[in-house]
């Protein structure tokens, strides 16, 4: 490829990196939550309950991981991409393992608040550092790159629990799988050795720092959150983001991800040793359609163009998410939707880790991207409890399969992409935008 050197390579590896280990501490959450609560909470508890404090450990996650998006966006742009990595990278891995000495159900929710600052921030950091320091002939596929790349993260911890399973009683010394694949999800913290030896500031950062230092004009500050707001085009362009992440991020962590949950309910009555076991490999599954989603999206973006992927993507959302939700039934099953799903919810991703950072000028393109990215994570937050909320109405109202007809109900939020789209700026194929 033209103009990439070594070092844009080192750069894209490392950013993927520190994104992909992030991916991977989310997955052993959503693996680890209903087994963590069932023994917290103590013995007997009926499975709404569960259900009901696993939707609460994931409503606590999103807050905490917006709320790190948009506090590590600003000292992304204030403070540098690489520092920020680092910052970030020790929040979710040292609350990771945190998380595996919790004691009870409230622990246990502080330390995944805490560990959500940290997992929110990762990727307004990463993205901005990649789409700042790679030649513009290439960045879009480098960013989709490093996106696609981080599917690896959540099959990383999809297969780890295969082998520290986390509803196991007696993983070790009388301890719980559980607590160990948290502990697991610490070691990743090594990364923050090579982020800061060997990764520099971008040149258009340090550019825009410069300028904004020299420059007496209250109207370009860097890192105000107020700016993206202010002129109409940065309002704009940050409305559309939002809409395009809410859709996205609601779908995924609303209902996508709750399908160790759907298959528990598919495989009720079976040996826990089989559940976990199908649960392992069937979200690896799902990863790995993640990856080719992801990729997919990419690819179509690159030259056909953002807009139209994401209509196709969103398309596939709907009718992937419904169709899963409503048709899995056994292990087998779990294993060939399951990636037809992630390769739908998942490949929007993809989309947000190009087009994101292509909304907003250099000054405000971390924050931008980590509003974008995190702010709709506050609304996407009660998507958990209104999936738990729903399945325990219609329970009550004896409704047949009340956990797949929430999901269908919910699924319906992915119409909100779409409809977004009427407003959203083609940027294929143009430079990153300036003042």
């Amino acid at each position: 490829m033209d103009g990439v050197t070594g070092y844009h390579w080192l750069v894209l590896m490392i950013a993927a990196g520190g994104w992909l280990f992030d991916c991977m501490g989310q997955r052993i959450f959503v693996l680890a939550r209903e087994p963590a609560m069932r023994e917290l909470l103590g013995p007997g508890i009926a499975d709404a309950v569960v259900k009901n404090w696993g939707a609460r450990a994931t409503f606590i996650l999103m807050v905490g991981w917006a709320t790190g998006g948009i506090l590590f966006g600003m000292m992304s742009d204030r403070m540098g991409r690489v520092k920020t990595m680092i910052a970030t990278l020790l929040a979710y891995t040292i609350f990771s393992g945190l998380t595996g000495l919790a004691r009870t159900p409230m622990e246990f929710l502080a330390y995944r608040f805490l560990g959500g600052l940290g997992i929110g921030g990762m990727f307004g950091a990463a993205t901005t550092l990649v789409a700042e320091s790679m030649p513009r002939n290439v960045r879009s596929l480098a960013l989709g790159i490093m996106q696609a790349l981080s599917a690896f993260g959540n099959i990383a911890g999809s297969l780890l629990s295969t082998q520290i399973q986390p509803g196991k009683a007696d993983f070790f010394h009388g301890y719980a799988g559980w607590r160990f694949i948290f502990f697991a999800g610490a070691a990743p913290v090594i990364l923050a050795v090579p982020i800061a030896l060997l990764l520099r500031e971008p040149d258009p950062w340090l550019e825009a720092k410069r300028k904004a230092r020299e420059s007496g004009d209250s109207s370009k500050h860097v890192g105000s959150i107020f700016d993206l707001f202010r002129d109409p085009r940065w309002r704009r362009h940050t409305l559309v983001g939002i809409g395009l992440g809410l859709a996205g991020m609601a779908g995924l962590w609303g209902i996508g991800f709750f399908s160790p949950e759907l298959i528990s309910t598919a495989l009720k009555g079976e040996p826990q040793k089989v559940v976990d076991a199908v649960r392992g490999y069937g979200t690896a599954f799902q990863d790995a359609g993640a990856f080719l989603g992801m990729m997919s999206f990419t690819f179509v973006a690159t030259y056909v163009g953002r807009r139209i992927a994401f209509f196709g993507a969103y398309i596939l959302c709907l009718g992937a998410t419904i169709f899963v939700f409503n048709n899995l039934r056994s292990g087998s099953d779990a294993y060939w939707m399951l990636p037809m799903m992630g390769f739908a919810q998942l490949s929007v991703f993809g989309g947000y880790s190009i087009y994101f950072p292509e909304l907003f000028p250099t000054r405000l393109r971390g924050t931008g991207v980590g509003f974008c990215y995190n702010t709709v994570r506050y609304l996407a937050a009660f998507f958990p409890m209104m999936l738990a909320e729903l399945n325990t109405i219609l329970l009550q109202h004896s409704v047949n399969e009340p956990f797949r007809k929430a999901a269908t109900c919910l699924s319906f939020i992915f119409v909100l992409g779409m409809v977004t789209l009427i407003w959203a700026p083609e940027t294929k194929g143009k430079p990153l935008p300036e003042d």
